[in-house]
């Protein structure tokens, strides 16, 4: 899957000390990716848009 033209920005749940960062494009149509930010070049994962929300809302964020 080609994510070249993906604007990654980093989430807000991430820390600062560079521990736990998760960074989300959501600018492509029709999928989400999500990648961790230590590791830019390596793969990421990519969602339906309808699953990516119902992820985002569910209680396992944040845990």
């Amino acid at each position: 899957m080609d994510l070249t033209g993906a604007r990654w920005r980093k989430s807000i749940r991430s820390g600062p000390d560079g521990g736990n960062c998760v960074e989300v494009a959501d600018n492509l149509p029709g999928l989400v990716a999500v990648r961790d930010s230590k590791d830019p070049t390596g793969p990421a994962l990519v969602f339906p848009p309808g699953a990516w929300r119902a992820f985002v809302k569910s209680d396992a964020v944040g845990r």
